[in-house]
């Protein structure tokens, strides 16, 4: 999937997507979350490239603890 950050306004339009792996899904979130998308001179936001616009750091590990949680409920049905 190339530049898969234009195809989502927000990271929890990535945590809920239905057909993604979740380990696609972290991946996203994880490059969202990498210091190579801060915002200059705003340290708290991050647009990836593609991104119309900035989100807060807070926003893109909330949807990671979503998932994560999502993940352990599976496991635990299993």
């Amino acid at each position: 999937m190339s530049q898969p950050f234009s195809r989502f306004l927000h990271p929890f339009d990535v945590a809920h997507h239905p057909s993604l792996e979740p380990e696609v899904k972290r991946a996203i979130l994880a490059s969202w979350a990498s210091d190579r998308s801060a915002v200059r001179n705003k340290p708290a936001l991050r647009k990836p490239p593609g991104a119309k616009r900035a989100f807060p750091i807070d926003d893109i590990l909330a949807a990671m603890r979503e998932l994560d949680q999502g993940q352990d409920a599976n496991r635990s049905l299993q």
